[in-house]
């Protein structure tokens, strides 16, 4: 069962501002990467669903979350049916996230009140992932889909929108600046924040600055 609701979820989205996003078969590695962005400030980390036994992993760290990340809400993205949705929800999950706008996850999702989040690629989309219930849409890939530009084309008749960019993003002021600035609820940002060096080289602490670095961009930018 998740420890945390849909609305909260939602609220720490928008109150942290920057979601990592991460994949790694070793459950210590992932350990690590949460547990520095945890103590650089995050409180939304998405584990996405990519490789075989990627549940077994998520079971762990979900467990590993409570006792050493108390506060931090886990969700699961890169989820694309309504079944694989089921079983995330059973290992506890805080939220869904998806590339792809499917009804049937929706339906699952309301039933347990867990945060549901498609991918969305046009105005008609995300008002129909509204109309499902979605309470923060993501855009992807969000370079590709309009960047920026696209976010505020869609504030403008929508601006009670909550949306959530991911692909596109990096850790820095411009770019930041640039989404945050278009109204963005919140940003998901995978390997320009975690990257391949950090892992490799094992350098946690470097993570953990990065982030710090990256949310008080963000704060600085909301003013």
């Amino acid at each position: 069962m998740a420890r945390f609701t849909r609305i909260q979820a939602a609220q720490a989205m928008g109150a942290t501002g920057i979601v990592p996003v991460f994949y790694h078969k070793d459950i210590e590695i992932c350990k690590k990467v949460l547990k520095a962005c945890y103590d650089g400030g995050v409180r939304v980390f998405e584990f996405t669903n990519r490789g075989d036994y990627a549940h077994e992993v998520f079971a762990e760290l979900n467990k590993y979350a409570a006792n050493e990340a108390p506060e931090m809400i886990l969700g699961i993205g890169s989820v694309v049916d309504a079944g694989t949705t089921s079983l995330y929800i059973q290992l506890g999950t805080n939220f869904v996230v998806s590339p792809v706008l499917n009804p049937e996850m929706a339906k699952v999702c309301n039933r347990r009140k867990i945060g549901w989040s498609p991918g969305c690629g046009s105005l008609s989309e995300i008002s129909y992932a509204e109309e499902l219930g979605a309470e923060v849409v993501k855009i992807f890939p969000g370079s590709e889909v309009g960047g920026p530009k696209f976010v505020k084309g869609v504030k403008g008749p929508f601006p009670w929108s909550s949306i959530m960019p991911t692909g596109g993003v990096t850790p820095t002021e411009e770019n930041l600046s640039e989404w945050f600035n278009a109204g963005v609820h919140c940003v998901g940002m995978g390997s320009q924040l975690i990257t391949k060096d950090i892992i490799a080289d094992s350098n946690y602490a470097k993570l953990t600055d990065l982030v710090k670095n990256a949310l008080a961009i963000v704060k600085k930018i909301k003013g």
